[in-house]
């Protein structure tokens, strides 16, 4: 893994991302903490053109985007009219939002639907990936969620954008899930797994969790992953997202890239 490789997830920093000033203001801020290319996710409103600008701007790639769950099932065409404004290639299904997941028939119809719309996104020379939680491994018909998404969509349009905080939280190791998912993995979720003192499990920096990162970067990198893409939901450091991650950026950089 390179560090041009690493991206930050700007959902870790949405409570800055309200107005296109702020979102100026904090892309030159995540810039100046060394990263070179974000993943687009909890921005308030603002023009996918004007985007562009603010990145080109501030000099920072966008190599991925989450888009809205239904966007994506009922309208790619205007997701990959979006990602070519801003310049990349990979967006991400964040979650399947408002369906019944325990039930199989809809789990299977889901991946058939995100199959349809990563076709046409391949089309136009875009990839489609879903991005996992923890429900994914709860079990449907004696398989995981994962498992039938993985099963019933076709691999050339549909990809997986591992988390590996909550595939720990799923009770599976990511670096095993890593290798499972050779050659369908372009975009890795970096997210540490911490447990408190009051036993609760918490989101934490890269370096400062239970995960074994030099594994899983391994089996990532084996499995063709491009990005790697660090994101912290909550938890954060003294309640600052920033310092979350310079910190996650700054163990990378030490311990994990070339």
């Amino acid at each position: 893994m390179k560090i041009e490789q690493v991206g930050a997830q700007l959902y870790t920093l949405r409570d800055h991302l309200k107005t296109p000033a702020q979102i100026a203001d904090t892309l030159r801020r995540v810039r100046r903490i060394g990263y070179q290319a974000v993943q687009i996710a909890g921005l308030g409103p603002v023009e996918s053109t004007e985007l562009a600008r603010i990145l080109d701007d501030t000099g920072l790639v966008c190599c991925s985007t989450h888009e809205n769950p239904a966007t994506i099932l009922d309208t790619p065409e205007a997701v990959a009219e979006r990602l070519n404004i801003l310049g990349c290639t990979y967006t991400a299904y964040p979650y399947p939002r408002d369906i019944d997941v325990g039930v199989f028939r809809n789990v299977r119809n889901l991946a058939r639907s995100l199959s349809i719309a990563g076709r046409v996104l391949s089309e136009s020379g875009k990839v489609l990936a879903y991005h996992n939680h923890d429900i994914e491994f709860m079990r449907v018909k004696n398989r995981t969620m994962l498992e039938i998404i993985l099963a019933e969509s076709d691999p050339r349009y549909l990809q997986m954008e591992l988390d590996t905080h909550w595939v720990q939280a799923g009770g599976v190791d990511p670096a095993t899930m890593c290798r499972r998912l050779k050659g369908r993995l372009p975009v890795l979720h970096m997210k540490d797994y911490a447990v408190t003192l009051d036993r609760r499990h918490v989101f934490a920096e890269i370096g400062s969790g239970n995960l074994d990162w030099p594994a899983i970067v391994r089996e990532a990198e084996a499995a063709g992953a491009s990005w790697f893409v660090i994101e912290q939901d909550d938890d954060w450091l003294d309640n600052d997202p920033f310092r979350s991650l310079r910190r996650s950026f700054q163990y990378v950089k030490d311990h994990l890239a070339e």
